[in-house]
């Protein structure tokens, strides 16, 4: 199953939250840490560097693009892991993989600020420290979201 259509109704700025412009953006910044990130742990499960050439073996069931777009989703809308298959045509475990890869690079990013593209948020206590700063009124969503203990 092709899953172009998924990727253009995820990437509208109605589901994943960002613009495309700003999306394109995002992908390319985080493109290198997660290729770095992944070299690095199939290093250390293989005990040593790569015998073939990069690209070689298999591919992805989801690529990088569906891999931020299919998190930006899941954290937006606070999707099962079982939503999302659907549309992507892979499993559960494969979008749960790739929200793991994912989001811990958008963490490490940290927020922007409007009009302040050099300030980067990285912690609630950042957060709370500009707030405190610039005098700005934070409100918090309290939307309970089930988590697996």
């Amino acid at each position: 199953m092709k899953t172009g259509w998924a990727r253009a109704a995820c990437s509208d700025s109605a589901l994943c939250g960002i613009s495309k412009g700003h999306l394109r953006a995002l992908v390319a910044e985080l493109a290198e840490p997660w290729q770095a990130r992944r070299e690095s742990e199939l290093g250390e499960r293989r005990g040593h560097g790569r015998l073939r050439a990069a690209g070689a073996g298999p591919d992805h069931q989801l690529v990088f693009v569906d891999r931020v777009l299919v998190t930006l989703v899941a954290l937006r809308w606070a999707l099962s892991h079982r939503v999302l298959p659907v549309l992507f045509a892979t499993s559960a475990s494969t979008i749960g993989r790739a929200v793991g890869e994912i989001r811990p690079l958008l963490a490490a990013r940290g927020f922007a600020v409007p009009d302040r593209p050099a300030v980067r948020l990285r912690t609630l206590a950042d957060v709370f420290a500009y707030a405190k700063a610039e005098g700005v009124t934070l409100r918090i969503d309290g939307t309970e979201v089930q988590v697996d203990d």
